[in-house]
């Protein structure tokens, strides 16, 4: 079983960045996808991005060149920098990842509001 801790959260002013982190209670070596979802008030679930074990990187149209998902393999830890953040970045950002088995995990999620 694996635990997620995520991190980062909070209120932003328009055109501001934040920084998600999660931890994770398993070496990111026994995992074969690590990723980031969104859900905005009101909406489904999305995948924003995703970080794969060799470290290609795959972002979601509406937030690619605003955002950079990275790994610290020593802290077994998966960031989202996120910057020009807009209104409708406002949601619930979840962390997912996957073990070699394709078991999927989720984090509790964290509150990102970009409000003036």
């Amino acid at each position: 079983q694996v635990q997620l801790v995520e991190s980062g959260g909070g209120l932003v002013q328009p055109g501001g960045s934040l920084r998600l982190s999660c931890a994770s209670s398993e070496s990111i070596f026994s995992l074969s996808i690590m990723g980031w979802y969104r859900q905005p008030p009101g909406k489904q679930r999305e995948m924003v991005a995703r970080i794969y074990g060799g470290g290609n990187t795959y972002y979601t149209e509406s937030m690619r060149g605003r955002c950079v998902i990275s790994r610290d393999n020593a802290r077994n830890t998966v960031y989202l920098q996120m910057n020009s953040l807009k209104p409708e970045d406002t949601a619930v950002y979840y962390c997912e990842v996957r073990d070699l088995n394709q078991r999927e995990y989720w984090g509790q999620g964290t509150q990102v509001t970009v409000s003036s």
